[in-house]
């Protein structure tokens, strides 16, 4: 599971990194810890969930450089990408709505871009956890690396609460089944 964010204090609880705070809710949850892994120029941390052994990664190569660590990742442990979840922010999802979706494009987001690059395939899982989009008018970039409002905080933990109950559904490879119990 790839989680995507920018490393850095003044990104850490920006709408942009919804992937990175919600693989750190996981390894909180289930007490395992952040190591530094020089070969993959991320962080990764490590479980088990039932059956399955997750390894979670946050790239610290910056959002548009993801691809770098998930591509060394994917060679060095001989993973397939369709057994690759990405979880990343969304502006075309209101607050708080998630969606899972296997293949398609990168939609203009830059950490899904790089990672497509480097490894030659959209064939991957994504889920997809809606920041909603900004007011008419308003820089996206700047929304995107904005934190939200206290509310808006209080809705993404939910958020982040209710896919950890639905850990088991989230890690089978049914993009209908995970919608619906979502």
């Amino acid at each position: 599971m790839v989680g995507l964010g920018n490393p850095g204090r003044e990104y850490q609880e920006t709408r942009h990194n919804a992937g990175f705070l919600f693989l750190d809710h996981l390894a909180d949850s289930a007490g395992a810890k952040w190591v530094h892994a020089n070969q993959f120029s991320a962080e990764m941390a490590e479980f088990v969930s039932g059956r399955d052994k997750l390894l979670l990664l946050k790239p610290m190569t910056y959002m548009n450089k993801s691809g770098f660590s998930v591509a060394r990742l994917l060679n060095y442990y001989k993973i397939k990408p369709d057994q690759m979840l990405v979880v990343h922010d969304e502006l075309e999802l209101p607050e708080g709505v998630v969606k899972m979706k296997r293949d398609g494009g990168h939609a203009g987001h830059n950490g899904l871009r790089d990672i497509i690059a480097h490894i030659n395939t959209r064939d991957f899982y994504r889920l997809r956890i809606g920041i909603g989009r900004p007011a008419s008018g308003a820089n996206i970039a700047d929304y995107v690396l904005s934190k939200p409002s206290a509310e808006a905080l209080r809705v993404f933990l939910s958020v982040y609460a209710l896919l950890e109950s639905r850990l088991n559904i989230l890690l089978e490879p049914n993009v209908d089944a995970v919608n619906n119990a979502l």
